[in-house]
Formats: structure tokens, C-alpha cells, sequence
């Protein structure tokens, strides 16, 4: 079963969080996210090189946009999981299916019943799961985590948008990690850089290589899995993040997170299924 290609990306997109979380100790999240972008436009010109694609654009505009809200949607990110619990930072950041659909809806597509209820069930997950961060004194940090579902949401709209107007999948990867690159060098630039040393330099390898990984991982399940079952998967990514953060910082999340993290992971699902571009795709 192909779909479950989804299993393995989401343990490795929660194994990309612990060393995001262990690297945050001695890097900011922009030198998290520099080194990151750095790693992956290496491996991603390489494989485009492999793959003889162009990057040539006449779409560069949009490409452009898409990197730059992708690299703020991943600062946003790693600054979230530094300030958070990671299951929390986790679920923040893949509210970007429910922002994706309010994307759509602005651009003009009809909102079905099912969609409406989604988001309704989605942002009443949000509501109750930044009631205890508020609680914490953590709610900047929450709306730092909301910040980058709200930012993933708009990226991955640019990407459906960049998909329809021909645009390969490798040359939107390469532009997004070359923008993220010099969005995060320019800034530090006038911030400071800290030394890497042996270990820190493997969590900062560790977070590229298991992103990649990750990516192809989840790009494999989409392409030839089916996509509601993918997506229902993708979010046991906040399962394993939940365990890693028991393992590693003793962090224990009570019964009504767990029932947001529910409601939310219930709303994304649905509005993957509902604002699936092809009605009659099989899932």
C-alpha cells in the first residue's frame, strides 16, 4: 500500500522537528532555517541538473512569492517548535490545510457544505488549543506556531498555482530553497552567527537530510498512494512529535490539548478531501 509511504515521511518530519528543538539550544531559527534551505538547494540542483529540468521561468513572479512566504512559513515554524511543546508546534504549523481552503475560497472556488464545517471544527481546534498556551504566558509563541499554518497554507496555494501553470515540481523546490537561502543569509547579515561545532553541525545536517528525506517520502505517497488516506496519515507526524517530546523533554500534553490536536487533525482531513481539485479522484 503505497499510501503508507505517508508512516515513514511523518517520522521523519517529526525526527526533523527533534533536531530542530535540540539545535535551537545554540542556533537561532533563522541559522536553522539558513542551514536547512542551504542543505536543500544543494540537493535540489543537483537533482535537477539529473533530471535535466530548466530553471528558466517565465513564472518567476510567482516563484519569487511562493519562496518567500515559504521561507517565512518555515522561520515561523522552527521559532514555534523552540518555544513550544513540539506536538503543539507540530499541530499549529498543519492548520495550513484549513488556511489552504480559505485560500481557495477567496480565489473564487465554491466552499461545499463539508468544507464550512471543516473549517468551522478547525478553528474551534485552534481556540481551544491556544486557551492553555494563553494560560502558559505562551501565546506569542502560539500565534507564532498559528503563523505558520497560515503561512504553509498560502505557500502550498502558490504551489497548486505555479502546478496549473506548468511549472515543474523540482523547479518550484529549487526556487523555494534558493529564495529561503538568501532571505535567511540577507538577515544574517545584521544578526549574529554562531559557530558550529560537531554537534550541532549533525542536528543542523540532520534537520536538511531528514526534511528531504521526508519530502520524497510524502511526495511518493500523494503521487502513488490514494490521497485521503495520505493525508489522513500525514498527521500521525503529531503522534510521533508527541512521543519524541515525552522521550526527550518529559513534555506530557493533558486531555483537552489532545482533544484540540483531534479536532484540528478531524478539520484537516476533511478539508483535504473536500477541496481535492478533481471531484471524481478516488480515495
Amino acid at each position: 500500500m503505497q499510501s503508507l509511504w505517508m508512516l515513514v515521511a511523518s517520522l521523519l518530519f517529526a525526527s526533523m522537528g527533534v533536531c530542530v528543538k535540540l539545535a535551537a539550544e545554540t542556533h537561532s531559527p533563522v541559522e536553522i532555517t539558513f542551514y536547512r534551505s542551504y542543505v536543500s538547494l544543494l540537493l535540489m540542483f543537483g537533482l535537477v541538473r539529473l533530471r535535466g529540468v530548466r530553471l528558466a521561468t517565465s513564472e518567476w513572479r510567482w516563484q519569487i512569492s511562493r519562496g518567500f512566504v515559504g521561507f517565512s512559513a518555515l522561520f515561523a515554524y522552527f521559532h514555534a517548535i523552540a518555544l513550544l511543546p513540539l506536538a503543539t508546534a507540530v499541530t499549529l504549523n498543519y492548520t495550513s490545510a484549513i488556511f489552504l481552503a480559505i485560500c481557495l475560497a477567496l480565489a473564487g472556488v465554491r466552499l461545499r457544505v463539508g468544507m464550512l464545517g471543516a473549517l468551522a471544527t478547525g478553528l474551534a481546534g485552534v481556540t481551544l488549543l491556544l486557551k492553555p498556551i494563553l494560560n502558559a504566558d505562551q501565546f506569542g509563541a502560539g500565534l507564532i506556531g498559528l503563523a505558520s499554518g497560515v503561512l504553509a497554507g498560502i505557500a502550498y496555494f502558490s504551489v497548486r498555482e505555479l502546478g496549473a501553470r506548468g511549472e515543474p515540481e523540482e523547479r518550484t523546490v529549487f526556487y523555494f530553497s534558493l529564495v529561503s537561502t538568501c532571505c535567511a543569509a540577507l538577515w544574517l547579515l545584521f544578526g549574529e552567527l554562531h559557530a558550529v561545532d560537531p554537534r550541532s553541525g549533525l542536528l543542523l545536517l540532520g534537520v536538511a537530510v531528514f526534511a528531504t528525506l521526508a519530502q520524497l517520502a510524502m511526495t511518493r505517497a500523494y503521487t502513488r498512494g490514494k490521497t485521503l488516506i495520505s493525508a489522513a496519515l500525514a498527521y500521525t507526524t503529531v503522534i510521533f512529535s508527541s512521543l519524541f517530546g515525552v522521550l526527550f523533554w518529559d513534555e506530557v500534553l493533558d486531555a483537552s490539548v489532545w482533544f484540540a490536536i483531534g479536532l484540528i487533525i478531524v478539520s484537516g482531513i476533511a478539508a483535504t478531501h473536500f477541496s481535492r481539485a478533481s471531484p471524481g479522484e478516488q480515495d
